[in-house]
């Protein structure tokens, strides 16, 4: 039986784990770190800060920055205090803020590590109190509000250790919005609690409970997948976490920190890939992988050079990751697990052994027995379990729509074969129609296309075009070999559109110039790409491709 109050783990290794290292920050090659009780006293500091400012019971607290060590000790602060934590993306707009601070009902505001303040603020009430996290070169300076330091050093620590009830709301997220404006997913402290069933069942991040454990966080922490994957995980089971400094510097700080669990998405796997192919053209790394000395040598190496040679376990979310590229990580000795989840279930549904064959192209079976899965008549996959998220936030309809007798409505279609494996096909809201008046669902034609090396992103669009047609973003690689890549893709198209139906087979492939990022507004912060977004910035050429004898055009 669960119980009335909130474990909050942060506690026990505050004490017990006192002068061991909790949260490293890089600056260039020297390492800063907070130990535990360091981390600690400046959270419980914040905490009578946070209540000095007069707000209501359980107010929400808004934190507004880049990963950071900040970032954690201001999460725990708001916790500590017995308020609710509203986290956001860090690359939003003056518009995008101000309208999530108003519906979110924020009432005060952490500002940390960010490129785009002077944009950002002016959506911020200017009555809204703010403190500031210390400033990150490279970075916005922050105008507004109280100064990190400053305001710490005001207050002495909160002494009692406070407790939130299982039934008290943990944090509001919004949402990526990939489809649609952003919803604000209301999860409480008992849907946290739960999650540790999976790491008691079958513990997929390998975790050592002794607290001898080393994470890295760079995916944004207002997500829920590093959210409870990786800061809740550190806090419940204890270890110590570092951070990126920079896009420039992840590789330098992944190998400098050696992890022993990582987590990644797709993108990030492709560019592992594209990093090693530069180096090493595939043709000779296949050749040496069949000598056995070597090959285990050249595996260690690469692993090593990756800065995952400590990892126990690495895995995959956020989106479907190819099988083709889980298959070739297999052959350099790496071993992803892919999974899937999302915010409204905190990222607990399933997960792929890395080590078996069964449920090749899956994302596995239920993560915990206390996972069911079914899947509607219209193809729909829904989820119950004990992990679900409350509501949305003042949005009775979508909350109605989402969840139906105990069950999520993910909005995902998918299969469950007989094995119990999960396959997931797209997205229900994906699906687009063609001048033929024929539906196309991309998911299940981009999939064709995963073991293209040449590929980095893909992202299929057609609407009201006579035949879809395939846009990707090439790797340095194809880049560098323009012919040769044309030639090639070219081949492949033609193989995949022989085992298309008429209406599904690509007039073109579309070679873009730039890569889709958060910057450019065509990914998510998680790297899921946006198809809306990329499909209003490409419609306006659809036609004169299609009037083209290429079947491959470079942008």
């Amino acid at each position: 039986m669960l119980n009335e109050y909130f474990d909050f783990p942060f506690y026990k290794w505050e004490k017990e784990l006192s002068n061991k290292p909790f949260l490293r920050q890089p600056f260039g090659d020297n390492w800063e770190t907070y130990t535990w009780s360091e981390a600690g006293m400046m959270a419980r500091k914040l905490a009578t800060g946070l209540k000095s400012l007069g707000l209501k019971e359980k107010s929400h607290i808004g934190l507004v920055s880049k990963n950071c060590r900040e970032w954690i000790i201001a999460d725990l602060a708001i916790t500590i205090a017995g308020y609710i934590s509203v986290p956001f993306f860090p690359t939003l707009k003056s518009n995008e803020i101000k309208n999530l601070l108003n519906f979110g009902d924020v009432e005060a505001l952490f500002v940390g590590k960010l490129e785009n303040w002077e944009e950002m603020k002016k959506g911020v009430p200017k009555e809204m109190p703010i403190i500031s996290f210390p400033h990150y070169q490279n970075h916005s300076k922050i105008d507004k509000g109280e100064k990190w330091f400053e305001f710490i050093n005001k207050f002495e620590p909160q002494s009692e250790d406070f407790y939130p009830k299982n039934d008290d709301i943990w944090t509001i997220i919004f949402t990526s919005g990939t489809t649609g404006d952003p919803k604000g997913a209301v999860i409480k402290y008992k849907s946290l609690y739960n999650t540790k069933n999976v790491h008691e069942d079958y513990n997929p991040l390998g975790i050592d409970e002794g607290g001898n454990n080393r994470f890295i966080s760079y995916l944004p922490l207002n997500h829920i997948f590093e959210r409870v994957c990786i800061e809740w995980t550190c806090l419940r089971y204890g270890g110590n976490l570092s951070f990126v400094e920079s896009l420039d510097s992840y590789a330098e700080n992944l190998k400098s920190v050696s992890p022993t669990a990582f987590q990644g998405v797709p993108r990030i796997y492709s560019k592992f890939q594209e990093k090693i192919l530069l180096k090493m053209p595939q043709e000779k790394l296949t050749k040496l992988l069949k000598i056995p000395v070597i090959s285990w040598i050249i595996k260690r190496k690469l692993k090593a050079a990756l800065g995952l040679s400590k990892a126990k376990v690495i895995i995959s979310g956020a989106a479907a990751l190819p099988v083709e590229l889980i298959d070739w990580f297999k052959t350099i000795g790496i071993y992803i697990t892919n999974g899937y989840g999302m915010t409204e279930n905190c990222c607990v549904c399933t997960n792929l052994n890395p080590y078996q064959n069964n449920g090749i192209g899956s994302v596995g079976k239920i993560s915990s027995p206390d996972v069911s899965l079914k899947i509607t008549d219209e193809g729909e996959i829904c989820m119950k379990g004990p992990f679900l998220m409350d509501c949305y936030y003042k949005n009775v309809e979508m909350t109605t729509s989402t969840l139906q007798d105990g069950w999520l409505h993910t909005g995902d279609k998918g299969y469950i074969d007989d094995q119990g494996y999960l396959y997931v096909t797209g997205r229900v809201k994906d699906i687009f129609k063609t001048t033929k008046g024929k539906y196309i669902e991309p998911a299940a034609i981009e999939s064709k296309f995963g073991n293209v090396d040449e590929f980095s992103q893909l992202c299929l669009v057609g609407l009201n075009c006579v035949q879809p047609i395939l846009l990707a973003v090439p790797t340095e690689l194809a880049k560098n070999n323009v012919e040769s890549t044309t030639q090639k893709i070219s081949k492949i198209l033609n193989d995949v559109n022989h085992e298309l139906d008429n209406y599904k087979k690509i007039s073109k492939i579309i070679l873009v110039k730039d890569d889709w990022t958060p910057e450019n507004e065509m990914t998510t912060p998680t790297l899921k790409i946006k198809r809306a977004k990329i499909d209003e910035k490409f419609s306006i050429f659809y036609k004169d491709w299609e009037k083209r004898d290429n079947d491959v055009i470079w942008e």
